[in-house]
């Protein structure tokens, strides 16, 4: 019972999400503002991640084909695969939770425990609007942008692992990434890219909206806020690929 009454009070949350916002000038400030804090300035980390994942799906490809009855080009189309399918918009999608799901829980929190919110709330303002909704657009378009570059670098990483070590040539592995190329796969990327955006922007929310207590429940909200959207997430990625490659 617990899990649902959390579950309802989230749908009820976003039911104040989306409405109207009030002032087209503020909300328009607060989506760059938030374009810049939860995209801009995760692209370091998901760059140097997604080249360095790349490079070790390949190499380690290339470690466990290592037969002359297996074609080598295969490490390229097992690298290109895995990242496109998994690495880049799953993998990526856990650690942005990570990164930017404690940020959007613990700022919100802060705003909580300060009564910043319940000083919205008496001048008129709908502070779940004001405060969620540019979180969920900016992250549900700009994190497909991000997780396309982490699929490219994923990609361009291997060829580099391959080119430095010697274990395959740059011919093979070429070959092997437009063998049997389908750009549905990209499509079905950035489906879950854009899914995973909401959940990453949202259930953070929640926790921090509905924090209680000081400092301390603002640490374990954050805490709590993580976990619920890696889990989401995972549990999304099963479903989500049984409905569109099953």
């Amino acid at each position: 019972m617990k899990y649902l009454k959390h579950v309802g009070k989230y749908f009820l949350m976003l039911r104040q999400v989306f409405k109207k916002p009030q002032k087209w000038s503020v909300f328009r400030e607060m989506l760059f503002r938030e374009v810049e804090d939860l995209g801009l300035k995760s692209l370091g980390i998901i760059a140097f991640i997604s080249f360095f994942v790349g490079g070790v799906v390949a190499i380690q490809t290339a470690l466990n084909v290592d037969s002359p009855f297996i074609p080598k080009y295969l490490i390229g189309f097992a690298t290109m695969r895995s990242m496109i399918l998994e690495f880049a918009p799953t993998f990526m999608s856990v650690i942005l939770a990570g990164k930017v799901g404690s940020y959007i829980s613990s700022s919100i929190g802060t705003m909580r425990v300060t009564e910043q919110i319940d000083a919205l709330e008496v001048m008129g303002i709908n502070s779940l609007n004001y405060l969620v909704l540019p979180k969920i657009i900016a992250t549900m378009f700009f994190y497909p942008l991000l997780i396309s570059l982490a699929m490219f670098l994923g990609v361009f990483g291997g060829y580099v692992a391959g080119t430095l070590t010697n274990l395959f040539s740059s011919d093979d592995y070429l070959y092997g990434i437009r063998l049997d190329f389908d750009p549905y796969y990209i499509q079905y990327a950035l489906i879950k890219t854009v899914v995973f955006a909401f959940v990453i922007a949202t259930i953070p929310a929640y926790h921090g909206y509905y924090v209680k207590g000081g400092s301390l429940e603002v640490g374990r909200a954050s805490t709590q806020a993580v976990v619920w959207t890696s889990v989401v997430i995972i549990l999304l990625n099963y479903f989500l690929t049984q409905m569109l490659l099953a």
